[in-house]
């Protein structure tokens, strides 16, 4: 059934006027917005709707307030928004079967693009995530690890959306991981594997990288 439609709020405005200067690049992460005084100014409305924007702004996880500093556009805000919706995924819940079969989907070509893009920081950092899940035997800490090393292959794709995407069923891989008992029962044979995706996304071959990534969630599947 339609509803009466309802007059938008100044502070709602307010809101949309500072996320459109995000969107256009005139303020980025880390940025210092205006004071609240210029904000007033430039907008012409009360230091009350001000007050209420930035309030839900932060809420949103768009700015951070800074005692004494004022008030910024929050550098990982991404992250910031996308960590409820992981959240949610999780309490969720999903079959097992679910999980490795999206992983399946997502995960190789995901792998053959990041064979393409991956630099030699990202490549570096990768490795070391692999030495120290190489070096400990906790179960909650390698599940962790793992789920960090397959989400930082996501962000050296360089597409955004699939970084994106990884991220927000981030938590549902590490607990699936972690139920799964792969570093348990196959802990030799996951250090095999991720050492052959490191090796092909060395030498940027996309295929290989496809390859090592569809051996290894195969090795997923059997524990």
């Amino acid at each position: 059934m339609l509803s009466p439609v309802k007059s938008t709020k100044i502070y709602e405005l307010v809101m949309e006027q500072i996320k459109d200067i995000v969107k256009k690049g005139e303020l980025n992460s880390g940025d210092k917005l205006p004071s609240e005084r210029d904000l007033c100014d430039k907008l012409e409305v009360s230091r009350a709707s001000i007050r209420e924007a930035l309030k839900a702004l932060q809420m949103l996880g768009l700015i951070e307030s800074k005692h004494g500093e004022g008030n910024f556009i929050n550098k990982n805000f991404e992250n910031s928004l996308l960590e409820p919706l992981s959240i949610v995924f999780l309490l969720l819940g999903s079959r097992s079967e679910d999980v490795l079969e999206l992983r399946k989907i997502i995960e190789p070509e995901t792998a053959a693009l990041a064979a393409e893009n991956i630099t030699e920081e990202q490549l570096k950092e990768l490795k070391e995530i692999a030495n120290e899940l190489n070096n400990t035997s906790d179960v909650e800490i390698c599940a962790s690890l793992d789920k960090k090393f397959h989400y930082k292959i996501a962000q050296a794709s360089d597409n955004h959306l699939i970084s994106t995407i990884m991220f927000s069923i981030s938590s549902l891989i590490e607990k699936y991981i972690e139920n799964s008992k792969v570093h348990t029962f196959n802990k030799t044979l996951v250090k095999i594997h991720h050492e052959e995706i490191c090796r092909a996304l060395e030498t940027h071959n996309g295929i290989a990288a496809a390859t090592a990534v569809k051996k290894h969630l195969q090795l997923n599947s059997l524990t």
